[in-house]
């Protein structure tokens, strides 16, 4: 249509979203689909959680809230914040959003205006690119390597700037990589950053699911520089398996947050009422580090079972991930682009997986581990079966 707006035009659907729901409408049809493609943990809410939710709505607590959120919420996500990421964030500077993505919209939204770049390590997650392009800005996709672990170095990002640079997005854990960025690397980065005062927007959704000895370091918490620079998005869908509760924050610099927080109000009022206070128990009963312990733990099981059955593949390599829950397996040994190969991969062998196009690869898959061991078993089997065939 003539009058679809550009901004609208130049956006490309979800590939995550769309192979998820050809999965499931298979599946309704009565075929039997082995999905590694998920982006949610496969377990419920916890109890407590949804207690908390059914008081609130049991007190009448389903009315308007402040756009920023229930104060209480935004006391305990500052509290967090100090007692885990070691970061200083007042509540005011605290902006509870309708998911972890409106988070990361409402901060681009924030800073970019038309014209200006966003540098983005590719592989990244899909939505990205797709939000600098809908606020006017121009996204800079910045390939990073294999043999790096995915992850952009300093000097790569300083080789990417440009005197429209205004924002880079640091995802760590990362999704679909599962690349997790040392400190030293994070400081590497703010170091270059604080050239040109250039905003860096740290998702660190994943943040729990960190495996081994590897250690989630917070980008603002590095040193002062990086706080005065860096906008922390977070959330609770990950660690918490409360994804359909649509929660997610901001913890800004105090000049940033006001910002924030009027986007908030004009695009969605507030988030979920009674969600929040699903949030304040996730936060803060005593039954949250234990279940966000076995959690881990299920899917570092899954992880390294994973692992020795991918690097047994031949034409295909994986660097370890060390958070989130997903393998990026390059295949470009097989010679097939991602789409094409996962397309064959779900009609031929009944096992969903995302197209590495999807993230800025086309040469690769996304596999998820979020799912039982027998799901996986069999999956990879076919996985298997289908790239010793091609």
């Amino acid at each position: 249509m003539d009058s679809l707006s550009k901004r609208v035009t130049s956006v490309t659907p979800s590939l995550t979203l769309s192979v998820t729901n050809q999965a499931k409408a298979m599946r309704a049809a009565g075929e039997e689909v082995y999905a590694l493609a998920g982006g949610e943990p496969d377990c419920d809410t916890p109890d407590f959680i949804k207690q908390a939710a059914y008081t609130a709505l049991s007190e009448g607590k389903t009315k308007y809230t402040p756009a920023s959120g229930i104060p209480e919420l935004r006391q305990a996500i500052s509290n967090k914040l100090k007692r885990e990421n070691q970061l200083n964030y007042d509540p005011s500077q605290i902006c509870v959003t309708p998911g972890a993505k409106q988070a990361c919209f409402n901060a681009i939204l924030a800073v970019i205006e038309e014209g200006d770049e966003v540098i983005i390590p590719s592989p990244y997650w899909v939505s990205y690119p797709e939000m600098v392009k809908l606020a006017g800005g121009v996204p800079v996709l910045v390939e990073t390597k294999e043999s790096n672990k995915w992850k952009i170095t300093a000097e790569e990002f300083e080789e990417a700037m440009s005197p429209s640079t205004k924002m880079i997005i640091l995802n760590t854990p990362g999704n679909p990589t599962g690349s997790v960025y040392s400190r030293e690397e994070i400081e590497a980065i703010v170091e270059v950053a604080s050239y040109e005062d250039i905003i860096i927007l740290a998702d660190e959704i994943y943040e729990q699911l960190v495996y081994g000895d590897t250690e989630h370091v917070s980008v603002a918490s590095v040193n002062e520089e990086a706080a005065r620079l860096t906008i922390t998005v977070n959330g609770f869908s990950k660690s918490f398996s409360m994804t359909g509760w649509r929660l997610g924050y901001t913890a800004a610099p105090a000049e940033l947050a006001p910002a924030l927080a009027t986007i908030q109000g004009h695009i969605a009022s507030n988030a979920n009422t009674f969600s929040q206070y699903g949030a304040v128990a996730a936060l803060e009963a005593p039954e949250s580090g234990a279940f966000i312990e076995n959690l881990r733990g299920e899917y570092d099981v899954r992880r390294q079972f994973m692992l020795g059955r991918l690097k047994a593949i031949p034409n295909v390599s994986v660097v370890e991930p060390k958070g989130a829950f997903y393998f990026f397996v390059n295949c470009t040994g097989l010679g097939l682009k991602s789409v094409n190969l996962c397309d064959k991969l779900l009609t031929r062998y009944k096992v969903a997986a995302i197209p590495g196009v999807a993230f800025g690869h086309d040469m690769g898959v996304r596999i998820s581990y979020c799912t039982t061991l027998d799901v996986l078993n069999e999956g990879v089997t076919r996985f298997e079966e289908f790239c010793r065939s091609h």
